[in-house]
This record gives C-alpha cells, sequence and structure tokens, in this order.
C-alpha cells in the first residue's frame, strides 16, 4: 500500500495531498553549483484565525494593507483606516536623513515603545511538572522586565509598530524584488475560518505558502517536478522575495499574527536580520552588514508571548537578544580573557563564570554574557555615562554560549529555559532571565544538529551526528533513553503535540539518510538493558570524539576537575552515558524516499509537513478523524533500559548539582 505518496502508521494512513516547490523563474542568473552550496530548507508555521465574511470593515483594512506600493490610494484611505493605519502614521515616517536602504532604525529610539505586554510565562503554555524550588529572579533587571505592562509609560498601551519600509518602493539592494501571486488581496479577503499558513527557505528566496488552498495553477512544463514517471502540478507562492543573500532561518512570531499583519524574522548567511510583513510587504532591516555580528545567522526565534523580542544564534558560537523596535546601536562584545573575565562578572551579573581564578572562560561551565550600557541591568547599577547612552538600542544582551557554531536553540513552554545546541556536541540549558547557565550535557558522538522541547516542559529532544536522536530529562538532569533508527546524520526533529498526551509522546525527525521516521515514547515502559558479554567500546567520556579530535585539554577533564587541582570542577557538565546505562527506543514507522536530501519537518493540525534540501515541501494529511492519545494508543516498540520514568515528585533543579545519580531501576 505505500509508495511515494503515502506511508502507514499504526493511526492509520498518511497520504501527500500537496507538493510546494519554487520554480527557477530565471535559470541563467543561477550558479549550476548554487543547490549543492545551498542552506538547508527550513520551515516556519503559523495558525491565522479569520472572521466571518460580514465584517466589512475588517475586509477594508485588510484591502487598504495589501496596497503595497499604491500610495495615492493609502492616502485616500487613510481617514476610514483603523488603529493599525494609525501606527503607519506614527511609526513609518523614516527622518529625512536616512535612506531608503533599510537601515536597521527603529520606530521609537527610546524605551517608551517598550509598553508591549509581558510575555506571560505561565498562561497560555502546555502544563509542565510543578517546580517547588524554581530559580529565584529577585529583581526586575532581566532583559524581559523593560517590556512589563508595568512599565508602560501612562498606563496606557501603545499600537504595535510596523516595518518601516515599502518593499516595493525600496532602493535596496539587499532584496532584489518581490513576486506576489496574481489576486493575492482578494485571495486573503476570501479567507475564513483557520487557516495554516507556511513559510520556507529557497537559495536566495523567501516563500509564504499555504495549506490547503483551493487556488492551484498549474504553471509551464518547464518548472514542473518531476517525481519517479509522473508530474505533479505545483501550487504557486503567494509571496516569494529575492535576497541578494542566502537565507538561512526564520521564525513567525504567533503573538502577532492576526487576518491583518504577521511578523516574520529573516536572518541571512551575512549576520544581517529582516523583519518582514508579508501582508503589508513592508521590511525592516536590522544588523545591516553585520554592524552587530558579521556571523551567519544559524537559527532565530521569537520569544514566546512576546511582540518585539527575539533571539539569533551565530556561527560564531553567540546567541544575541533584539527588538525588534529598536535601532542598532554601537555595540562591541568584550572577549572572555583574563583581564575581561574578572572585569564581566562584576558588570554583567551572571555569576556564572567559575573559571574566573584561572583567567579562562570554559564554555562547559558558564556562559559569557556582555550587557550593553542600555541593558536593564546596567541602567539599574548606574553604568554608562549619560542618558545618551542608555536610550534602548540592539542589542538587548550578548550571549556568548560556546566556541563552536550554536546550530539551534528552542525556548521551555514556560519561556524561563532556552535549550541551545551547538557544533562541540553540547546541548546548553540556559536560564533566559538570570542569564545564566543551568546544565550542559555532552552528545554521545559528535556535533548536534537538531533540538525540540516536549510541550509539557518535560523533556528535550537532540538529533547529531551520532545518527542518534537522545531524551533528556531536564527535571532528573539525565539522559532518559536514545533512539535508535537513522544511517546518517539526524536533520530534523518535532513534537507531534495532537498524538502526545504527557503519558506518551510522539514526535518525528528526519535525516541525511532521507528518512522520515515517527516514534512514540513512554517513559514507564524503559528498563534497564540486559548485560552483553563481549566487550563494548564505552563512550562515557566527558566530551563527544569530536572534540577530543581537536585536543582541547581542558574540555576533557572530568566533572570532577582534575587530580592534581590544576582545573577547577565542572558543577554544570554532565558526560554522556555509555551504551549499557541507557534505554533504547525502537522507530514506529521508518519512511524511505529516493528523492532529495530532508532537511526539516512540522507537524500541524491537519498534516506533517516536511522539506528536503531543494526546496520540495510536501504536506502527508493525517488519517481521519484527527484526535488526541487516549487509552487506544499504539504501545511503542522499545528495548529495555533503564527506569526512565519521570516520578512525578520529580523537579527541574538547577541548584541540584553534584548531587550523585539518580539510581536506575530494574
Amino acid at each position: 500500500m505505500e509508495n511515494d505518496s503515502t506511508f502507514v502508521a499504526p493511526e492509520g494512513v498518511y497520504s501527500v495531498v500537496e507538493e510546494h516547490r519554487p520554480s527557477n523563474l530565471n535559470p541563467h542568473t543561477i550558479n549550476p553549483n548554487a543547490l549543492s552550496a545551498a542552506y538547508p530548507t527550513k520551515l516556519s508555521t503559523i495558525l491565522i484565525r479569520y472572521p466571518a465574511h460580514n465584517k466589512a470593515s475588517g475586509s477594508q483594512a485588510l484591502a487598504q494593507l495589501l496596497g503595497g506600493g499604491k500610495e495615492k490610494d493609502a492616502k485616500k484611505d487613510k481617514g476610514k483606516s483603523d488603529d493599525t493605519s494609525k501606527d503607519k502614521d506614527n511609526h513609518l515616517k523614516p527622518p529625512t536623513r536616512e535612506r531608503e536602504d533599510g537601515v536597521s532604525l527603529s520606530s521609537s529610539d527610546t524605551q517608551d515603545d517598550a509598553g508591549n505586554p509581558s510575555p506571560d510565562h505561565s498562561a497560555g503554555s502546555p502544563p509542565i511538572p510543578e517546580v517547588s524550588n524554581p530559580p529565584v529572579h529577585e529583581h526586575l533587571n532581566t532583559i524581559f522586565s523593560i517590556h512589563s505592562p508595568s512599565n508602560a509609560t501612562g498606563g496606557k498601551k501603545k499600537a504595535s509598530a510596523r516595518p518601516k519600509h515599502s518593499i516595493r518602493t525600496t532602493s535596496s539592494t539587499f532584496i532584489s524584488r518581490i513576486q506576489n501571486a496574481e489576486g493575492l488581496g482578494k485571495h486573503l479577503q476570501s479567507r475564513q475560518g483557520e487557516v495554516t499558513y507556511v513559510f520556507y527557505n529557497h537559495l536566495k528566496s523567501f516563500i509564504w505558502t499555504e495549506v490547503g488552498s483551493k487556488v492551484k495553477v498549474r504553471l509551464p512544463s518547464d518548472s514542473l517536478y518531476i517525481s519517479g514517471s509522473r508530474r505533479s502540478s505545483i501550487h504557486p507562492p503567494l509571496v516569494r522575495l529575492f535576497f541578494s543573500a542566502y537565507p538561512t532561518c526564520h521564525d513567525v512570531n504567533p503573538a502577532t499574527a492576526s487576518p491583518d499583519r504577521m511578523d516574520v524574522i529573516i536572518g541571512f548567511n551575512t549576520g544581517d536580520i529582516v523583519w518582514f510583513d508579508p501582508i503589508s510587504n513592508r521590511y525592516c532591516r536590522l544588523n545591516k552588514q553585520g554592524r552587530i555580528s558579521n556571523s551567519r545567522c544559524t537559527a532565530v526565534h521569537w520569544v514566546p508571548s512576546s511582540q518585539t523580542l527575539f533571539l539569533v544564534a551565530h556561527a560564531d558560537g553567540t546567541v544575541i537578544v533584539y527588538d525588534r523596535d529598536r535601532q542598532d546601536g554601537p555595540f562591541v562584545p568584550q572577549e572572555p580573557t583574563h583581564s575581561s573575565t574578572t572585569a564581566s562578572t562584576s558588570t554583567n551579573g551572571s555569576g556564572s563564570l567559575s573559571n574566573s581564578s584561572q583567567g579562562e572562560w570554559n564554555p562547559l561551565d558558564s556562559i559569557f554574557v556582555t550587557l550593553p550600557p542600555w541593558h536593564p541591568v546596567s541602567v539599574a547599577n548606574g553604568a554608562g555615562k549619560s542618558d545618551r547612552d542608555k536610550s534602548a538600542k540592539n542589542p538587548v544582551s550578548h550571549w556568548r554560549v560556546s566556541k563552536r557554531s550554536v546550530v539551534d536553540f528552542v525556548f521551555s513552554p514556560d519561556v524561563k529555559y532556552v535549550a541551545a545546541i551547538s557544533e562541540d556536541g553540547c546541548l546548553r540549558v540556559i536560564d533566559a532571565m538570570a542569564e545564566q547557565l543551568v546544565d550542559c550535557y555532552a552528545s554521545y558522538f559528535g556535533a548536534l544538529t537538531a533540538v525540540a522541547w516536549s510541550p509539557d516542559g518535560r523533556f528535550i529532544l537532540t538529533g547529531g551526528q551520532d545518527d542518534l536522536i537522545t531524551i533528556y530529562s531536564p527535571w532528573e538532569q539525565r539522559v532518559v533513553a536514545r533512539c535508535q533508527g537513522h544511517s546518517s546524520f539526524v536533520s530534523g526533529l518535532a513534537f507531534d503535540e495532537i498524538r502526545s498526551d504527557g503519558r506518551t509522546y510522539r514526535f518525528g525527525s528526519v535525516g541525511e539518510d532521507n528518512k522520515f521516521i515517527l516514534w512514540d515514547f513512554s517513559s514507564g515502559s524503559l528498563h534497564r538493558p540486559k548485560a552483553t558479554h563481549h566487550q563494548r567500546l564505552s563512550m562515557a567520556s566527558s566530551l563527544s570524539l569530536a572534540i577530543r579530535r581537536r585536543g582541547d585539554s581542558i574540555v576533557n577533564l572530568p566533572p570532577d576537575g582534575s587530580a592534581d587541582g590544576k582545573f577547577p570542577p565542572l558543577p554544570h557538565y554532565h558526560p554522556s552515558p555509555s551504551r549499557n546505562e541507557v534505554a533504547v527506543v525502537q522507530p514506529v514507522l521508518v519512511k524511505s524516499f529516493d528523492a532529495e536530501l530532508l532537511t526539516d519537518v512540522k507537524f500541524i493540525s491537519s498534516a506533517v509537513v516536511t522539506s528536503t534540501k531543494g526546496g520540495l515541501v510536501k504536506y502527508w494529511v493525517r488519517p481521519l478523524p484527527t484526535a488526541r492519545r487516549g487509552s487506544h494508543h499504539q504501545t511503542p516498540t522499545t528495548h529495555t533500559g533503564p527506569n526512565a520514568g519521570v516520578s512525578k515528585g520529580m523537579e527541574f533543579n538547577p541548584s541540584r548539582q553534584n548531587a550523585g545519580p539518580i539510581p536506575l531501576g530494574v
């Protein structure tokens, strides 16, 4: 029954109902080696709830926003517009000295625009086990505090700013051109109910598509995607942007998404960042020409529930906090040297530089935080020469996480923690509010390439160059299980929230072996593995072999430090356990493909979405009816392993360091 367009899972048959692939409109302008050098196609999804058609005022506002470059029509309708149009009048007029080249100037240069709602770190998040002793944040001077409603001037909520520049009239050479689907405005006005949109990058373009669109246009024969012996009709994108650089990562903000606006952040290989609204065709460029960091963007994510804050990971091992409404300020990050380590410890408030006595920063035991003069802690401490120095600019904060590239990161459901993976083979759990390292876990082998946090906050998944998916319990500070099924690097990971109920967790993965795998994990079904009689190489190193090969002597030390006392202990660091200490989970489904390399996977309410390096996006519709897992779910296939169940009384307590391993049940 299975073929290239279907696969059979325990709950039923998944079938391809749509395929999206951008056509190469100008083949002569594309380098023949572009595909081989292209960055992986990544996916971002968003669900928009449209009102019924009887609301004419909403249609008028949407039609005005879709006017794009029709400046005269926009002026005629200015009197009839809603608060959104007033926001344009207040925020979209660039200074006379500013070029229309996407200079990353804010709609406001002061903290007056910080009156956006604070990210709610509990409301709206999936339930997680109660923590009796969470990290205490006694002061309000954090990177989130300036966005607290209590700090809004005059007690009034300001309208959310929009990007400053029109793409249709820009003179910037960074954005080559924009292509909209014919009749896009009419199409969006006809939307009602729940509509899912997907964004993805391909070569030097960024694409916006709709899931389940009734509008299907068959492109010319030279643009059709050939799959085996059949031709598949291609769904044209709603919007396609062309850049002079390569988009490498992106994210859409669910906190501001609505029928008349979407805030999308795009990171590039040049380090540039673009804030883009595809509905109004407006944009703003941040970190222009690498003013803050010229390192390649590797991952970008909005802070959940925040309208303005987002984090960007870079290939130089840093994670930088930005505010979309701020302009770029003069900023030079401090280097973690002997002279700056002691000084930064007293000024940045991190308090996590355990190796300061040795004068050397150890990325296994701390993150190195550089606070700009306008950071809330710096302002509260009186740092800075004048009020002008303290005016709110970007970056909000600067974290040096690793000496190698940060590959990706995710937020915990309560938004208090960030799980970051890097090429040094480490998973780091960071307290985002205190800006401190909580835990650092070593991979089994090689670099880590994908990460996901469970909806209830109990587990973190990582995939890597060891061909394994590892399940961590941050609450117990240990590895729970490993998943064996891939035969090459793992490239994408995601939880299926619909089929995860807190007892059994469904997640999917894709890899460079061109396999799409579904996994079911139930912590209560795992037991200690059977003893083996043949000699097995133990991989319980203090760090992955990838780092050992580089000859870094310091990072190869055990977490208890060296016997001669030359190096201090590493209380935050957890070495990788050996094979016979960890349970093994087997896949529920393995689907192999003969086409291009798979790069990403996402689960939405109606389908599973996969992407390939060549930009082919497929929508695998779920079996009907779609329901949450209950008493009739499939029991996952597992090998015997340690008792990895998470006891209800166990808590994620970062202060529980050096407490010894948790006993494994039989």
